[in-house]
């Protein structure tokens, strides 16, 4: 009679184990941790857009607008804010974090208060937002990329219904000036968001510096709240 060993239930449980940790989802981001990764965006930016086309083309349709980052803290919506002075074809835009889709969401305001929604992923600093526009079946394609601390770009391309490619429509350059290009001074972090602080505030006579309007709004509102959040992360840093 053939005898059949059985693993012991120390292996057992290691198996078991295994395939449980195997079988466990990575843990959600907040949409805070989530957004950290695109807050290069944070402060004003002096935007150049160039239409596609011919050099002629080109010139003639040159445009400058003014992009203004910031984060919002609304109860539990965690999102960034943008407003958009002299826009041609965006006057204003948030950007928010889906848990739920692990994707990125952008809500952006035409200039005849229209409201377009794009999603899509991050990678490796280039943020991929697309839509399809319920009447003319159009793919739209938003493209933002974080080149340097001091500057980004974006550009919009489209795909009409049927056809294989998207095709460029037109590119806009930012260019944080208040930001030395080869600048990699982090030392004042922002006590909220983590990010390049550069707004003095104050809490228990001590100095914290924040990074954008929305920032300080939220800090001012529970500074205890965010001096403790942010006392945690330095230790983790250490």
């Amino acid at each position: 009679m053939t005898h059949i060993r059985l693993p012991g239930v120390g292996v057992l449980l290691v198996l078991l184990a295994a395939v449980s940790f195997a079988a466990d989802p990575p843990p959600q981001r907040t949409p805070k941790e989530a957004l950290q990764a695109v807050q290069l965006l944070i402060g004003s930016w002096r935007g150049t857009g160039l239409p596609e086309g011919t050099r002629e083309e080109k010139q003639k349709g040159l445009w400058e607008e003014t992009i203004h980052w910031e984060w919002q803290f609304k109860d539990k919506d965690v999102f960034l804010k943008a407003t958009i002075d002299k826009g041609k074809y965006f006057t204003a835009a948030e950007l928010r974090y889906l848990p739920e889709r692990d994707t990125y969401q952008l809500t952006a305001t035409t200039p005849t208060k229209d409201k377009v929604v794009f999603e899509g992923p991050l990678k490796e600093k280039r943020l991929t937002l697309e839509r399809t526009d319920d009447k003319t079946k159009e793919e739209q394609r938003l493209i933002i990329t974080l080149l340097h601390d001091n500057r980004f770009l974006y550009k919009y391309e489209v795909k009409p219904a049927e056809k294989p490619t998207f095709k460029a429509m037109y590119q806009v350059g930012a260019t944080n000036d208040a930001i030395p290009f080869a600048s990699t001074d982090h030392s004042k972090d922002c006590v909220v968001s983590g990010g390049r602080g550069s707004i003095a505030v104050t809490y228990m006579g001590k100095t914290y510096y924040v990074c954008c309007s929305g920032c300080k709004d939220a800090f001012n509102e529970d500074p205890a709240k965010y001096v403790k959040e942010f006392a945690e992360r330095k230790k983790k840093d250490k």
